[in-house]
């Protein structure tokens, strides 16, 4: 999956003109790109449609048109998209009281190297985790993690065969067993796997 660049993105004036409509597309395109871990875990997946629309919202935001912040934009999001032998994902947890929260995430120390994805009959993938920036400490872990997992050729090609996905986390504060991942969103993770691997 190719980096952005400048000639891909809008300017601030046309994206003003598209952004409802583009919007509510990847909006939908994310919905395939979710994976619901129990009810307090969630893998956001990114690739260059979700990162396009987050730089494009960035750039309105701060109302950036130059080349030089533009760039730094793409810099900054660039190394989230998947390069063809792995998946990058959001981890989140997502506890709605704060008082449950801050508990919780002391309980959960140490969880985002335990969760994990499987393609049948193949060793479970366990991710690198939170490579641009140290978040936990000594008593609690974060409720938002950043996680590469790294596919070895024999995976990719039996999950571009039809093989399941599985995923589950395993971690004595929050276990959640193996489950098998929904076909759209497995196909979804599918695409951004280099197809000519075989």
């Amino acid at each position: 999956m190719p980096h952005l660049r400048r000639e891909d993105l809008w300017s601030l004036e046309e994206y003003a003109v598209r952004r409802s409509a583009y919007r509510a597309e990847v909006m939908a395109h994310k919905k395939t790109r979710q994976l619901a871990l129990g009810r307090h875990a969630r893998l956001y997946f990114e690739d260059s449609t979700t990162i396009r629309y987050q730089i494009q919202e960035m750039l309105r935001i701060e109302k950036t048109f130059e080349a030089a912040g533009i760039e730094e934009e793409l810099n900054a999001y660039n190394p989230l998209i998947p390069d063809g032998q792995n998946w990058k994902a959001t981890f989140m947890i997502e506890f709605g009281d704060p008082v449950e929260r801050a508990q919780r995430l002391r309980e959960m120390k140490g969880i985002e190297e335990a969760v994990w994805l499987q393609v049948e009959g193949l060793p479970p993938i366990t991710p690198i985790c939170d490579e641009d920036m140290e978040r936990e400490n000594e008593e609690k872990t974060s409720s938002v993690h950043f996680l590469r997992f790294e596919l070895s050729k024999e995976q990719i090609n039996a999950l571009k065969d039809g093989g399941v996905l599985y995923a589950g986390i395993s971690h004595d504060a929050y276990p959640i067993d193996k489950f098998v991942v929904d076909p759209v969103i497995r196909d979804s993770l599918s695409n951004d796997l280099a197809p000519d691997t075989h």
